[in-house]
């Protein structure tokens, strides 16, 4: 019995050991990007669009206003060299996105209102080919259909990442350019790595530090 006891205790305590590296390593990891990605965050315009419900429907139609508004935007915002540029143009064609966004809405049989603006919102871990965005809040251009209670969809407007077909979207040669244009040496190595398969090893370490931290939360 004693001996058992004894291993018991000695498990207990490898285990302890072992969650305890665990989190002291996690933490530091988490310091770590929040400290190179508190500039970053600074640097990019995501796009927001949530639907009215969880509809199939409604759900549809969500992607239909987001297809029209990225068709709209992009050849504007393509040129555009800094966030403040991009944040100017947008906000100048809220106007236009509203007309666009009750087009479609009118179109597909439905009569919801529509908010467009510039706003913060938090976002989930985001893997974009070889490019990873940690969770966080972010500037972003928010569209909101109807009552805003279904599931959302977003993408990067500046740099313009925002792909339509996201699973087989590569980020070109010019895109990236933008990215290193925008971004720092660090701020760069951070988010973006050589292939996809290296860019979901990053996701899964990020999606990781974003459960710590609402764990922490939590307490």
């Amino acid at each position: 019995m004693k001996i058992r006891k004894m291993r018991l205790v000695v498990l207990i305590l490898g285990l302890v050991s072992v969650i305890t590296i665990m989190t002291v390593t996690i933490s530091g990891e988490a310091l770590k990007i929040n400290n190179i990605s508190k500039n970053y965050k600074e640097k990019l315009i995501r796009f927001h669009v949530i639907a009215n419900s969880d509809s199939d429907e409604d759900q549809a139609l969500k992607l239909k206003v987001r297809d029209e508004i990225i068709s709209y935007l992009q050849p504007k915002l393509k040129k555009s060299k800094s966030i403040e540029e991009s944040e100017k143009i947008i906000k100048s064609e809220y106007k236009n996105l509203m007309n666009i966004s009750n087009k479609v809405i009118a179109a597909n049989g439905y009569d919801y209102n529509v908010k467009v603006g510039i706003t913060y919102s938090k976002f989930p871990t985001k893997q974009y080919s070889n490019m990873v965005l940690p969770a966080g809040e972010y500037k972003a251009l928010k569209v909101v259909i109807g009552k805003g209670e279904g599931k959302n969809w977003w993408c990067v407007m500046f740099p313009p990442l925002c792909f339509v077909d996201e699973e087989n979207g590569v980020i070109d040669k010019e895109t990236d350019e933008k990215l290193r244009s925008v971004l720092s040496d660090e701020e760069y190595k951070l988010i973006t790595q050589k292939n996809r398969d290296s860019a979901g090893k990053t996701k899964m370490k990020f999606k990781i530090v974003e459960i710590m931290e609402k764990i922490e939360k939590s307490f």
